[in-house]
């Protein structure tokens, strides 16, 4: 590897939304920040199976249906 290209490698903090902190190796930051999550796969609907909403901005949604017939169904749920 050629010296002086690549960025710093150091331990930081990182803070889960429930206030658990673990020790990990990172580019971010200066050795010893603390890094605070706001969406993690404990809170964010993707990693805990929340359900998904569909949000009917405009009447897009009725417009489809009324397009293609039935309502709109998202495949696994």
């Amino acid at each position: 590897m050629k010296a002086e290209i690549h960025p710093d490698y150091h331990l930081i903090k990182v803070q889960m939304t429930d206030g658990t902190v673990y020790e990990t190796r990172s580019t971010w930051g200066k050795a010893g920040d603390t890094m605070t999550l706001e969406i993690d796969p404990l809170a964010h609907p993707a990693w805990t199976g929340g359900r998904g909403t569909m949000l009917d901005q405009g009447g897009q949604v009725a417009r489809f249906n009324k397009r293609f017939g039935g309502g709109l169904t998202l495949k696994g749920r």
